[in-house]
């Protein structure tokens, strides 16, 4: 009777075991999401898919419209695999009256990411704009191109890395882009930004209030207006936090400028700090002014003088920054008086002029540094 028993036992177990596996097989399929073009609005799919979906693909020559906005706020442990591309509907008057509002600067976005353990890859493209709120972030291997503004902004994030991207925002008409910024990082710590392509109008990358612990390395920069810090002190009762900040190994052509800071001055402004920035390794070329420190941005010099900026600048290191500017000043750090500027260290600056010789301009800062010299009215004594 025993051996009897064996068979139905064993019979029991095997339908159990395979009740189990496709029980198995099921979750499997559901953590993995292979999403199509549905020929209209794509957003609502891609929204299902990202929430309930551990990894959510979309295939090479796959085209998403997005014709609404998208809140992937919350999210946790999600993989996002863009293989295709993600094009933004470019029906302006529906994203100008539904985008998110973004206090900072008065910007909107057409896309909230946010949570924490997020993986974006797949060496697809995004085709508008979108800006990321997170923790823990992974973008690797996209293209993002035609963004209307900001193309990313890193708000109230912590852990976030940017590696291998191409950013493109170009103009094809008589009008130059404006305010096509790579990246603002606002509010957000330890951050990386590496090995990427950016052809824009506006900073390639900047440091904007409470940005902290931000390492940029490895970019090459054509159009752009900068590595900035800034501008900060723009909003009266707000204090600006820019700390810690490393920008290494980049490359900057046909731009306004190459590594900057940037404060307001005047009456009714905030105040702040920028603290322990490097800029290194910078190569430049067709740069309108490659080296600059303007505690009087967007202020006229009669304002300036009569209320200084609010902003102070210290621990600051440019160093081994070369190439030809498009102009004959080829580094200019004014401050503001007062102390505004203090610790400012200039080593290895190589840089030339199209024709004759390069002006290095200053004011109200004392210098340090092996090139402290090209600057005689503002070098150590």
């Amino acid at each position: 009777m025993k051996n009897g028993m064996l068979v139905p036992t064993l019979k029991k177990i095997l339908l159990g075991t395979a009740a189990i596996l496709t029980a198995v097989g099921r979750i499997a399929a559901q953590r993995g999401c292979t999403l199509s073009a549905q020929g209209g609005d794509d957003a609502p799919q891609l929204l299902r898919a990202v929430r309930s979906c551990d990894t959510t693909r979309i295939p090479k020559g796959t085209t998403l419209n997005i014709a609404t906005r998208m809140n992937m706020t919350g999210l946790s442990n999600k993989k996002i695999q863009l293989e295709g591309t993600l094009r933004f509907n470019p029906d302006l008057p529906y994203w100008t009256g539904n985008g998110f509002f973004i206090p900072f600067q008065t910007q909107i976005t057409f896309w909230l990411l946010g949570g924490e353990n997020i993986v974006l890859t797949g060496g697809g493209t995004l085709d508008g704009a979108g800006q990321q709120q997170m923790y823990s972030l992974r973008i690797s291997q996209w293209s993002m191109v035609n963004g209307p503004e900001w193309t990313n902004l890193i708000n109230e994030a912590n852990g976030v890395v940017y590696n291998n991207i191409r950013i493109t925002a170009v103009s094809n008409s008589s009008h130059n882009p404006a305010n096509t910024d790579g990246w603002n990082v606002y509010r957000s710590n330890d951050v990386t930004i590496k090995n990427s392509v950016i052809v824009n109008g506006d900073d390639c990358v900047a440091f904007k209030p409470n940005a902290t612990n931000v390492l940029v390395e490895n970019l090459d920069c054509t159009g752009s207006h900068g590595i900035s810090v800034g501008s900060l002190g723009q909003f009266p009762g707000m204090f600006d936090i820019v700390q810690n900040v490393t920008a290494h190994n980049i490359k900057m052509s046909d731009a306004q400028n190459g590594a900057r800071i940037k404060a307001w001055a005047g009456q009714n402004v905030g105040s702040g700090i920028v603290q322990n920035i490097t800029f290194s390794n910078f190569v430049v070329s067709n740069v309108d002014h490659p080296v600059v420190i303007d505690q009087c941005y967007m202020t006229s010099a009669s304002e300036c003088a009569q209320f200084p900026s609010n902003t102070f600048i210290e621990d600051i290191v440019f160093r081994n920054i070369s190439g030809v500017s498009s102009g004959s000043t080829v580094a200019s750090l004014n401050c503001s008086p007062d102390g505004r500027c203090t610790n400012i260290e200039v080593d290895d600056l190589n840089l030339s002029a199209p024709s004759g010789p390069p002006d290095f301009e200053c004011s109200n800062v004392v210098l340090s540094g092996d090139s402290a010299e090209l600057f005689p009215e503002c070098s150590e004594t």
